[in-house]
C-alpha cells in the first residue's frame, strides 16, 4: 500500500535539498483538511519555507513560490516566507488556514513565532470577503442546476460557516468542517448536513445527484448576507507591519 504521507516527506526532503531552501511549516490545505475528502481526493500539499540570508540580499532575488509537483495524487507548492509574512499582513484567509490546518507534515519552533505574531494581522473584512466570494462563486458556477455534485456543497457550505464563525467570535475560524459544525445551525439545516455527510461517504467527486433543497436555500440565503455584510465592515487590516518585519529579520539572521 502507499504510504502518502511518507512520500510528502520525503519530497519536502527534495525541495530542500535541491532548491536549498529549508520547510519551516507544511500542512494539508483543501478538502482533506476540511474533513470532506472523496475516496478520490488528491493531496494538496502546502509548505513556507526560508532561504539562506544572502538570497535576500541579491538584485534578482529568487521567485518567491515553488511550484513542485501537479498529478492525479500529489499537488505540492510552496510560499517564500517574506511573501507569506507580506500575506499575512493582508489578512489573506487562505494563509490562515494553512496556519491553522489540522493535518501537520512538519513544522519548527520559527512557525510557532510567526504564528503568534500573526493573529496581530487577522482581518474580519479580508477574511468575510474571501468566504462570500468563495461560497458566492460555487453557487453560481456548480449549484445552480437541478442536479449538482454533492462535494460542491461543501464548498460553498464551509466558506458561509466559516464567515458565521468570524460574525460571532471575531477570531479565525477553524479548519475543520466538523468544528464549524458545533456553531447553532437550525434544525432542518442540521438534519439536511447529516444526510449530505452521509451520502458523500459513498459518491465519487464527479457523481451528479438532485439538489437537496434545505442546504441550497441556505447557501443562496446566505450568500446575500454575507455580501452585505462584507461590504459593511470597515478596513480592519493592521497597518503597521513592525511586529512582521522583526520576525522576518530573526528567522532570516537564523538561517544562514
Amino acid at each position: 500500500m502507499r504510504d502518502v504521507t511518507l512520500e510528502i516527506n520525503e519530497k519536502l526532503d527534495e525541495i530542500e535539498r535541491k532548491e536549498g531552501v529549508r520547510v519551516l511549516h507544511a500542512v494539508e490545505s483543501g478538502s482533506r483538511a476540511w474533513g470532506f475528502a472523496s475516496p478520490d481526493s488528491d493531496y494538496d500539499v502546502r509548505f513556507v519555507y526560508v532561504r539562506p540570508r544572502t538570497d535576500y540580499l541579491r538584485l534578482n532575488e529568487p521567485r518567491d513560490v515553488i511550484e513542485w509537483q501537479l498529478d492525479e495524487v500529489l499537488d505540492i507548492n510552496g510560499w517564500d516566507l517574506k511573501k507569506a509574512l507580506g500575506q499575512f499582513a493582508r489578512g489573506n484567509a487562505t494563509l490562515f488556514e494553512w496556519s491553522g490546518s489540522p493535518i501537520v507534515y512538519r513544522t519548527t519552533e520559527e512557525w510557532a513565532r510567526i504564528r503568534e505574531v500573526s493573529k496581530q494581522y487577522f482581518s474580519e473584512k479580508a477574511a468575510v470577503c474571501h468566504y462570500y466570494g468563495t461560497a458566492n462563486s460555487t453557487l453560481q458556477g456548480y449549484l445552480l442546476g437541478e442536479t449538482v455534485r454533492y462535494k460542491k456543497y461543501f464548498y460553498a457550505l464551509r466558506p458561509l460557516l466559516a464567515a458565521q464563525y468570524i460574525e460571532k467570535y471575531h477570531i479565525a475560524p477553524p479548519v475543520l468542517f466538523d468544528e464549524l459544525l458545533k456553531m447553532d445551525l437550525p434544525d432542518n439545516l442540521q438534519k439536511s448536513i447529516d444526510e449530505l455527510l452521509e451520502v458523500k461517504k459513498r459518491t465519487t467527486e464527479g457523481e451528479e445527484n438532485p439538489q437537496m433543497p434545505v442546504i441550497r436555500e441556505f447557501i443562496a440565503s446566505e450568500v446575500a448576507r454575507q455580501k452585505e455584510i462584507a461590504d459593511n465592515l470597515e478596513d480592519d487590516h493592521n497597518k503597521d507591519w513592525t511586529a512582521l518585519d522583526n520576525i522576518f529579520l530573526e528567522i532570516i539572521n537564523e538561517a544562514d
